[in-house]
């Protein structure tokens, strides 16, 4: 079996080498257009699990012409940096957003680049995360207690060699006030030999450990993907799964019921369901919301809670989650609510006698997450 080195040294740079692509040179000039605007790499192993054009894996990971059209229908330009990570950035590459947790960033290297990607202004370019730019966002936690809680990510912080990962996760643990350490990667399900006993060792003397690992389609989910994911359920690593809502990949209920029952058979909860961030070149993936509401809607209810993701909009401009929700509550006031079941009942819900006078809006319950 190749190792996930020789898997990623083989990936698809190229517009040339692109599967699934028409031949006519004028198209592939403009392609190489886009390319360099954002890269291209698709590793050799999922390169395997992509079977024709326009499959939903493809459609992640293959450059189109539609990446040039900057424009939504009120022809406002789409941000290179929509949820304005610079802006929260008190050294580079450390997003300081909430209170209490940060984002650090360890590359800007992926084992696929998606065409969707949040950060595509980053992702692929070399010279953006350095070992200066480590050294300094380690410091920056080291220095505010009322960080508790550190999110790994990039890039995929996989991608950092066992020996500097494992230093990286040292200095970290070693700072008495951060009780959480999570990272955000997309490599066991899209590169998942790079999980290997060597890098489960490491990860397992760093507990609290958390994985937020990068799913959207149920496809993804091969017999490597679920050792992968079993190696890292095994050493005590809660695993949970970040999805983005994408059209045309998706946005489809019975593929999305069919992902989260796989997720949670590989012990993967499903955590999060994005709403496509508004990404320079991207607005063709994006949907509407009513569409999400709509699958979460025939999630709830029609299959175990567990497997029903929170949906929320990264709000632009950098505002943080918001989560959405499907009209359940019907009315309400002091003496009772009215509510909306999965099946369309309505029932009502008498509120606390004690209470009446004292309880807040539900709406302020609701709206946020």
């Amino acid at each position: 079996m190749e190792t996930w080195q020789k898997l990623l040294s083989k990936s698809v740079v190229k517009v040339e080498d692109l599967p699934f692509i028409p031949k006519d040179p004028a198209y592939q000039e403009k392609l190489k257009k886009v390319a360099e605007v954002f890269p291209i790499r698709i590793n050799s192993y999922f390169l395997d699990q992509v079977k024709s054009a326009d499959d939903p894996m493809w459609k992640q990971v293959v450059p189109t012409l539609e990446e040039l059209d900057d424009f939504i229908d009120r022809h406002e330009l789409l941000d290179s940096d929509p949820l304005n990570e610079e802006g929260d950035m008190p050294v580079p590459e450390l997003v300081h957003r909430y209170p209490d947790r940060v984002l650090l960033m360890l590359n800007n290297q992926c084992p696929i680049i998606c065409r969707f990607c949040t950060r595509k202004r980053k992702i692929g370019f070399p010279g953006i995360v350095t070992r200066e730019t480590l050294r300094q966002g380690i410091e920056y936690i080291r220095n505010h207690p009322e960080v508790r809680d550190v999110i790994m990510s990039g890039g995929d912080p996989l991608l950092v060699p066992d020996k500097e990962l494992d230093r990286i996760l040292g200095e970290l643990r070693s700072i008495p006030h951060l009780e959480i350490i999570r990272i955000g990667t997309r490599v066991p399900g899209t590169l998942p030999q790079r999980v290997t006993p060597e890098l489960c060792d490491i990860l397992k003397k760093y507990h609290p450990l958390y994985f937020n690992i990068h799913f959207n389609h149920p496809d993804e989910i091969t017999p490597e993907v679920e050792k992968a994911c079993a190696m890292l359920a095994d050493i005590g690593i809660p695993l949970g799964s970040q999805t983005v809502l994408l059209k045309g990949v998706n946005d489809d209920v019975e593929v999305m019921k069919a992902l989260v029952h796989k997720l949670l058979k590989n012990r993967v909860k499903p955590y999060y369901l994005y709403q496509a961030d508004m990404t320079m070149g991207t607005d063709h993936f994006r949907t509407t919301v009513e569409k999400g509401l709509e699958i979460l809607t025939a999630l709830m209810g029609h299959t175990s809670g567990m497997g029903v993701p929170y949906y929320v909009i990264d709000a632009p401009g950098g505002g943080g989650k918001v989560r959405l929700l499907p009209g359940t509550v019907i009315d309400h006031t002091d003496k009772e609510v009215i509510v909306k079941n999965f099946e369309g009942k309505v029932f009502r819900y008498p509120q606390p006698v004690n209470g009446r006078k004292k309880h807040q809006p539900i709406e302020k319950h609701l709206c946020n997450a």
